[in-house]
């Protein structure tokens, strides 16, 4: 497999490491491409362009920002304006943004002249510690999620927090929520005093939990590359927040973001783990009620399960005709391809309404 070489902060800023980088002799003769959306074209471009002099000459390519731009529709657009603007096989993509981006603009990458390398440049917290990491591809179908796409590692993954500066309240709710799946799956200490910390008056999120989370994935990617075993572990919150995503992105004004429905997913999960696998209860109780502060927990009614259950089936862990969850013993110990009936998921899903009530 190929290894991604991972930048993250220290005495010397991620993007001055990009910087030195691009300078050795395999990047001489690469032509750049940088893909943002609007949002990342105009807060976060200039700092990275007035930081990496090899970008300085870059072609740009810009998408509209939102999870319905991922689509083979938009890739499609995206491969034949590389076409138009003689993008070689030597060519390097560069993904500025958060997880849309960085999922969009890596498929993009696999499937143009069968693989070309790419960079990504997470923009959000969510980027930094989980989407920009791993080489998992994918662009949706309709409402459901990440159907369509490829194994493509990155050539390097470059998280500098400083793009964080300009970040709104929901992209900031959206990353912690991944970040809180990261540590639950892979450090209880970690995650003992990230909840601490943002239950804390004035929260400050420091770049040793950003550097540490990057690290715990990468360490699994790095195990179980193809997802076959281990690294289903990072999937925790996501069978049922997924569908909770599909749900909200077909009847929301303003839908839910990937990371908040990850959070809503994970109370719900960790329900499931509660009733099957004996995770502590109050331990469960304290964790729905500090994400519950964070994102609105939905209100589901018996009306709305069948549609709900149908984004669930079509969750790409699944198998055999059955809904296979990743669950939790406890804080650090999970279990992955188990097996939830209909009635549990409903009843999980149905359970998000009690929730701070």
């Amino acid at each position: 497999m190929k290894t991604t070489k991972l930048l993250l902060p220290s005495r010397q800023s991620a993007l001055s490491q990009l910087n030195r980088l691009l300078k050795m002799p395999k990047y001489a003769s690469a032509k750049y491409y940088i893909l943002t959306d609007e949002n990342t074209s105009e807060h976060c471009l200039a700092l990275l362009v007035s930081k990496v002099e090899a970008l300085q000459e870059s072609e740009f390519l810009e998408i509209e920002s939102g999870e319905a731009n991922k689509t083979l529709d938009i890739a499609s657009q995206l491969w034949q304006a590389l076409l138009d603007m003689s993008a070689d096989r030597d060519c390097i993509l560069v993904n500025l943004g958060g997880g849309m981006v960085s999922d969009l603009g890596g498929f993009v990458a696999a499937g143009f002249k069968r693989g070309i390398r790419y960079i990504n440049i997470p923009t959000t917290l969510l980027g930094m510690v989980d989407a920009s990491i791993g080489g998992k591809t994918a662009v949706n179908i309709g409402m459901v999620k990440n159907q369509i796409g490829f194994f493509h590692q990155p050539e390097v993954v470059c998280v500098d927090p400083d793009f964080l500066n300009t970040l709104p309240r929901k992209e900031w709710v959206s990353g912690l929520c991944e970040l809180l799946k990261t540590l639950m799956i892979g450090d209880a200490e970690l995650y003992a005093s990230f909840c601490s910390m943002l239950k804390a008056d004035t929260p400050v999120l420091g770049n040793d939990v950003i550097k540490a989370a990057a690290l715990i994935k990468t360490a699994i990617v790095k195990e179980d590359p193809y997802d076959t075993g281990l690294r289903k572990m990072l999937n925790f919150g996501h069978t049922l927040g997924h569908a909770i995503e599909s749900f909200s992105l077909a009847h929301d004004q303003n839908p839910l973001s990937h990371g908040e429905a990850v959070g809503i997913g994970i109370v719900a999960e960790t329900y499931l783990s509660v009733k099957k696998m004996g995770f502590d209860k109050a331990r469960y109780d304290e964790l729905a009620s500090l994400l519950s502060s964070l994102v609105a927990m939905p209100a589901y009614k018996l009306k709305d399960m069948e549609e709900l259950l149908s984004y669930v089936y079509a969750d790409k862990k699944n198998a055999d005709g059955e809904i296979r969850c990743v669950l939790l013993q406890a804080i650090g110990q999970a279990a992955i391809d188990v097996v939830v009936g209909d009635t549990e998921v409903c009843d999980a899903l149905m359970h998000l309404a009690k929730i701070g009530k």
